[in-house]
């Protein structure tokens, strides 16, 4: 039974996400953004340059 209500609340978020972008709105994001900045997410995106400052 559990298993059903799994596969419901997983299936009802897809479907939202789904309807989302059928109906226009942006896709998902990251939380730097993704490669929507330019393809260079990785090299400006703030939480990686902090974890770098830490590593150092």
């Amino acid at each position: 039974m559990e298993l059903f209500l799994v596969l419901a609340i997983f299936l009802l978020a897809a479907g939202g996400l789904a309807l989302g972008l059928a109906f226009g709105r942006d896709p998902v994001q990251t939380s730097c953004g993704g490669v929507a900045k330019c393809g260079k997410a990785c090299e400006i995106c703030p939480n990686r340059i902090a974890a770098r400052e830490g590593e150092a």
